[in-house]
């Protein structure tokens, strides 16, 4: 079924300004000198705005996760140790090796999602869950991911059309941001179900349901357990959205793409670097090297640093073990024509330096950039538009 001919819904309240009808420059994306002043003034303002959520996102982030980091590491002192297990995983870069597939289909539960849900598909949308087969890649972490009880449940919003299964399109959200309900109103998920798709959004380890007991915000979990922690939790995602992959195949789907923006961007990037059964992927906004955010997101960046020269972590051993769960470690299983790579250039969560990092490693594929930063994605309407077209080509045709 092709899609038809429904404008694309974007979120309300997103300014719409001309972006990506620019030459790119070497990198790929347009110099500031070449933007109109209103486009400027746009990226400007974005940046500014994305910094303020950065700095409080970090403090956030520097009061809860670093003082749990702290103690853990006091019970646990061997997160050198850790992280240089994952190090001798990246330094073979074999995605096959590093991130094992699941060896059977889950046996999936489901239920009705809700009348809100409902509403807004205009369709049937149901919760689904299932047991994570993942077991902890390191063997020193697996006691700890073992004792995990509501982690340890993957879970999906599915969107159905009553006469498939359709070509599916699955998102994974970003950082703290797992509400189905606003990720399918930001990512235009009823215009893509009416156009035909099935719809699937996939939550992140530690991400709503999957929050353990007492934690403060959904994704807690994902950073709690330092750096040998983040390793497992990344693992666990791909593992996961592996087996997600499997029941959708079981159950007659033959066409799955993949987007997910931040966070979701690096693990969809990921993915892509471990599966081939996508037709197609598109990280949005994608965090490519988490180092940075050690580097520049203040305050945590300070109390990382002090972390790190507690245990006598440097800087090259620090890279080698987040090259573990890093797209640039590994080759993409799509071909070049599958991946697209979306980027705002006022970003200052996920710089669009890091997309294009990944652009680079990813042979120079589809780019689009538009003026917005993290969250408020101006012009989202063009890259809707764009994506639609890619995915049209490639799922339906």
């Amino acid at each position: 079924m092709a899609p038809d001919s429904d404008p694309i819904d974007p979120a309300p309240g997103i300014p719409d300004v001309p972006g990506a009808d620019l030459p790119p420059g070497a990198d790929g994306l347009p110099p500031l000198s070449s933007l109109s002043p209103g486009t400027r003034l746009v990226v400007e303002a974005s940046a500014i705005g994305d910094l303020a959520l950065r700095t409080w996102v970090a403090s956030l982030l520097a009061t809860t996760v670093t003082p749990i980091v702290a103690a853990t590491s006091m019970r646990h002192s061997d997160e050198r140790t850790n992280l240089n297990f994952y190090a001798e995983l990246a330094a073979e870069h074999d995605s096959e090796k590093s991130f094992p597939p699941p060896t059977k289909v889950p046996r999936v539960s489901s239920r009705p999602a809700g009348r809100l849900a409902a509403w807004m598909a205009h369709g049937t949308v149901d919760n689904i869950a299932f047991p994570s087969s993942f077991r902890a890649i390191n063997p020193a972490m697996r006691q700890r991911w073992d004792a995990f009880k509501s982690n340890n449940v993957v879970r999906a919003q599915h969107w159905r059309h009553d006469d498939g299964p359709r070509p599916t399109l699955c998102v994974i959200h970003g950082f703290m941001g797992s509400s189905y309900l606003a990720n399918g109103r930001f990512f235009s998920m009823p215009w893509y179900y009416r156009a035909g798709y099935d719809v699937l959004m996939f939550s992140l380890p530690f991400h709503g349901q999957r929050a353990e007991k007492l934690s403060p915000f959904s994704g807690f979990g994902f950073f709690a357990g330092g750096l040998s922690g983040f390793a497992e939790a990344m693992a666990q995602a791909v593992h996961d959205f592996r087996s997600v992959i499997d029941y959708l195949r079981h159950t007659g789907v033959e066409r799955i793409a993949l987007t997910g923006i931040s966070l979701g961007g690096y693990t969809s990037a990921l993915v892509a670097s471990v599966d081939d059964r996508l037709e197609a992927v598109i990280p949005n906004c994608p965090v490519v090297t988490p180092a940075t955010m050690f580097d520049e997101w203040f305050p945590a960046n300070k109390m990382a640093r002090l972390g790190f020269q507690m245990y006598g972590i440097g800087r090259d051993e620090l890279d080698a073990g987040l090259a573990y769960h890093g797209p640039l470690n590994y080759q993409p299983r799509l071909p070049r024509d599958r991946r697209m790579i979306i980027t705002g250039l006022g970003d200052r969560m996920a710089p669009p330096g890091q997309a294009v990092m990944l652009w680079e490693h990813w042979d120079r594929c589809a780019l689009h950039w538009f003026p917005g930063n993290h969250v408020v994605h101006v012009s989202q309407l063009d890259y809707l538009r764009r994506m639609t077209a890619f995915l049209h080509e490639v799922m339906f045709d």
